[in-house]
């Protein structure tokens, strides 16, 4: 009787069809890139459009890379170079 159960494998939900997502992987980690405040056309890809910052589940990023992020993008509001909310 227990012969034609499927068996659970973790992560697919009993689905078949289901097929994990991959994994992001840090662009800052792969191209051993810094973070500066001054790059705004980078920084402006970690914003949404109503001008707020990105949670590291959609951007992508590791933990430490968006600590930095978080940290000069509010450097980078601070002294005029990105604005605070985008009308």
């Amino acid at each position: 009787m227990a012969d034609n159960r499927r068996s659970s494998r973790s992560g697919d939900n009993g689905n078949p069809r289901y097929k994990r997502p991959r994994k992001k992987v840090c662009n800052f980690c792969v191209d051993k890139l810094d973070i500066d405040y001054k790059d705004i056309n980078r920084l402006s890809k970690y914003i949404s459009e109503r001008g707020k910052i990105l949670p590291r589940r959609m951007s992508g990023v590791c933990a430490r890379h968006q600590r930095e992020l978080t940290s000069a993008v509010k450097r980078a509001r601070e002294i005029a170079l990105l604005p605070f909310s985008k009308d």
